[in-house]
């Protein structure tokens, strides 16, 4: 980031200037696959990484480029690459520090596209893991083996919001000469820089609140420019993971305004915790900017504000959490989040569905629980629309379809 310049700043002017031959202040897409080159030895030297270019699309592109170079620097991050999607930049992440016979330690609260890549594909590598509590130091280097070669967290974690201290994992990290990959998605570069915090490896999932508007499927790996370099050349490349020149031009687009969306989604989410923290229906409220939050006063001193995801757990178990999702008018269920729309999901029966269920309860995930991703609207609006779905019953428990039809509602 240019010295002097805040982070909005940053974020609009951050890589990019008017065309040089036009004058165009939005960017140009450049949709092409191939480049010609003047000579053979500058194709070569390109190729050959010993001069900078672009050879062929899935090695790169100058839109893509533009926007790697922008997410770089709100990262403090050397290099970033821009991949097809979120779960291409975990796993090529993972795939820049692990080979056949390595061991990667992880924190046990993941999203659950993570879980599945580490505990059916990596195998296929060879890759052993563990899940550990990363919010106890003694645990995590308890955990570390002789042969893992990297630790891998995301914080806060999907869907439970467990914020984890990047401060001491980066240290222990360093103990033991490991790098250290944070999944900072839920956060964006605007709320934690975890490069900043000591951390080797950032990825994000672009798809959410990088864009922001619902409309591309993208990943960023973000850290030192070797790392990034073998990405490019010897995983991503070879295995066709590049992102295009349109999704690249819409994330670039959306990233102008990523400071004043992340303010809106942070304050409506902080309006909706308090909310659902004193409604009799819901049993427990996950969301870091709550005094309750276990991590809260970490939260405070490593993040610039606390996201717009809450996470809370309706009591009835399962069925009154569906009742209650398919009560909702405003919020939509999807399965993504970061949207301008309130999405909602159940992550039981949805993104952490593949888990199994005993693993899935020590995880925290409850069949109760539900992850709201906070959007856009007015708060009032978004708050009247739970208002409305969380209808108790005589015992507290939100009530499910059947106990509707029952007392006629």
């Amino acid at each position: 980031m240019k010295q002097g310049w805040g982070f909005d700043t940053a974020a609009v002017h951050a890589a990019q200037k008017p065309d040089d031959k036009t004058g165009a202040i939005s960017q140009s897409i450049v949709p092409a696959v191939a480049y010609a080159f003047p000579d053979a030895e500058t194709a070569a030297a390109v190729v050959a990484g010993c001069q900078e270019g672009t050879y062929y699309g899935r090695y790169g592109n100058p839109t893509t480029r533009t926007l790697e170079q922008k997410i770089a620097q709100l990262e403090n991050g050397e290099d970033s690459i821009g991949l097809s999607s979120g779960m291409a930049a975990i796993s090529s992440a993972l795939l820049a520090f692990l080979q056949h016979g390595d061991h990667v330690l992880v924190t046990r609260d993941v999203y659950g596209g993570t879980y599945n890549f580490i505990t059916l594909l990596a195998p296929r590598f060879g890759i052993t893991f563990d899940f550990v509590d990363c919010t106890d130091a003694e645990q995590v280097r308890a955990a570390i083996k002789e042969n893992t070669k990297a630790i891998y967290v995301e914080t806060p974690s999907n869907p439970r919001l467990t914020v984890l201290d990047l401060t001491m994992l980066s240290s222990i990290a360093k103990e033991r000469r490991l790098p250290l990959i944070v999944d900072n998605t839920f956060m964006s570069p605007y709320l934690q820089q975890p490069l900043e915090l000591g951390a080797d490896v950032v990825v994000h999932s672009a798809t959410k609140y990088l864009n922001g508007h619902g409309d591309v499927l993208a990943g960023f790996v973000v850290g030192k420019k070797e790392v990034i370099d073998f990405i490019r050349k010897r995983i991503a490349g070879d295995l066709g993971q590049n992102l295009n020149a349109w999704e690249s031009f819409l994330i670039l687009r959306g990233l102008k305004t990523i400071g004043i969306r992340m303010r809106t989604h942070c304050d409506n989410a902080m309006k909706v915790a308090a909310y659902l923290q004193g409604h009799p229906g819901v049993a427990q409220v996950y969301y870091p900017g709550l005094p309750a939050h276990p991590q809260h006063e970490l939260a405070r001193k490593q993040m610039r504000g606390m996201g717009g995801i809450v996470s809370f757990e309706i009591k009835g178990g399962m069925e009154a959490g569906k009742a209650f999702i398919n009560r909702l008018k405003l919020a939509m269920i999807s399965f993504s989040l970061g949207d301008p729309e309130t999405l909602v999901q159940h992550p039981a029966s949805m993104t952490h569905f593949s888990i199994p269920e005993q693993e899935r309860q020590q995880f925290g995930i409850t069949d109760g629980l539900i992850r709201l991703s906070v959007g856009l609207e007015d708060a009032a609006d978004i708050i009247a629309d739970l208002e409305q779905a969380l209808l108790p019953g005589p015992d507290g428990a939100i009530r499910n379809d059947a106990e509707q039809v029952k007392s006629g509602h």
